[in-house]
């Protein structure tokens, strides 16, 4: 069972569906492998919990 995992920001409920079913179809058409074999997690990442480069995101959007 291929798994798919995302890590980013809070998507709206139909931007999570578009993005599962994007995934979905496009790992499929890459691999071979039916589209019901796959499962895709979305993970909420804040920015205050993400590093970039040795720091942490929150502070690199700040200095922006």
């Amino acid at each position: 069972m291929p798994t798919i995992f995302f890590y980013g920001p809070k998507l709206e409920r139909e931007k999570s569906k578009e993005m599962i079913t994007g995934f979905t179809e496009t790992a499929s058409r890459l691999t071979g492998i039916e589209k019901s074999a796959f499962v895709v997690y979305l993970r909420e990442s804040t920015p205050e919990n993400v590093g970039v480069g040795g720091e942490l995101l929150e502070d690199r959007l700040k200095g922006r």
